[in-house]
């Protein structure tokens, strides 16, 4: 990732990313380390990281880890002494997940999400970004999605983040911290979980060709997503960080490419790369997925700057590459 998102001296500053043993936390804070920001300070309970994540940041003296639960909040409070800005990417993904759990869905990502803006407010945090979903947008059929305009919620996961999103708003004017919010469309990339029974699509994909059988397609495969490579959403949480933009704050704003391709497409597409032949398997539709996805990305490009530099097959080859090194290297072992 040699892109360069922002322009101050990052040494000046201590940054907190949660979740960031997770495949996003820890491509942000990988970023801020690379870049040499004073401090960066990692939480983390592995209910989605994983240390080989952190592996990649110990190589850097200024990072810090510290294992703990954001549903603690006095672990939060601890884990915002002395930091600047905040990046909250802790949660519980998957929509299947919230439905076969949703108490425990809530508990992490709308309880552990007051948890930790509320630590941010009492130490002083100069500004809030943290991770919301294009899951909020529900049954609205209207493409591309419109940040003000949103419909009912389909999943217990939406419901999580939707209230995210009305806690910041709420938040921020009651204790007058800046707080953004960014929801992601289908973020891919090197790092993302490829096993246990809530992994994504596209290392869900590569892993079944590669061991030649077939992949799993939810309903007729015709569904569309703007999947977005994870350097986008570095990207966009860096510039929210440190926008100096007083009409930027106290927003949410779409995370995405701005194009949208079908499920077999992408399914066709590292087929071929892997100069595989072999056929997915459909099956019934998933409850609580949304038909069709795209973003309208013009709020976070007028507000924030943002300009995605990795578009889908760029990074899907990168990310196709990344999976086949990683599997080869298992089956060497």
């Amino acid at each position: 990732m040699d892109s360069k998102f922002h322009d101050q001296d990052l040494s000046k500053f201590s940054f907190l990313v949660t979740g960031g043993a997770g495949f996003i936390g820890s491509h942000i804070a990988e970023y801020l380390l690379k870049n040499g920001a004073g401090k960066v300070k990692v939480i983390d309970n592995f209910a989605n990281g994983f240390q080989s994540n952190l592996d990649v940041l110990r190589a850097y003296e200024n990072f810090e880890f510290i294992e703990g639960d954001i549903r603690n909040l006095d672990f939060c409070k601890k884990s915002c002494e002395g930091i600047d800005y905040v990046s909250h990417q802790a949660a519980l993904g998957s929509v299947p997940r919230s439905i076969k759990d949703p108490s425990n869905s809530n508990d992490v990502n709308v309880g552990g999400f007051v948890n930790i803006v509320k630590a941010a407010v009492d130490h002083k945090v100069k500004q809030f970004v943290y991770a919301s979903s294009s899951s909020v947008y529900g049954d609205e059929p209207t493409l591309p999605k419109i940040e003000d305009r949103i419909g009912n919620c389909l999943s217990p996961y939406a419901v999580s983040k939707r209230a995210d999103e009305l806690y910041a708003d709420v938040f921020s004017k009651t204790y007058n911290i800046p707080v953004l919010g960014f929801r992601y469309f289908n973020i891919f990339g090197p790092r993302q979980d490829p096993d246990g029974p809530y992994a994504a699509v596209i290392p869900l994909f590569v892993k079944a060709i590669m061991n030649n059988t077939s992949a799993f397609i939810n309903g007729d495969g015709e569904q569309t997503r703007d999947f977005t490579f994870v350097e986008n959403a570095v990207q966009i949480n860096v510039k929210g960080m440190l926008s100096t933009n007083d009409e930027a704050k106290n927003k949410v704003y779409n995370v995405a490419v701005g194009e949208n391709y079908s499920v077999n497409f992408l399914y066709n597409y590292i087929k071929n790369y892997l100069k595989s032949n072999i056929e997915p398997i459909h099956r019934e539709p998933r409850e609580g997925d949304i038909r069709n996805s795209l973003a309208d990305i013009s709020r976070a490009k007028n507000l924030l700057g943002y300009e995605p530099t990795t578009k889908f097959e760029t990074g899907l080859v990168k990310t196709i590459e990344y999976f086949k090194h990683l599997y080869s290297q298992k089956e060497s072992v």
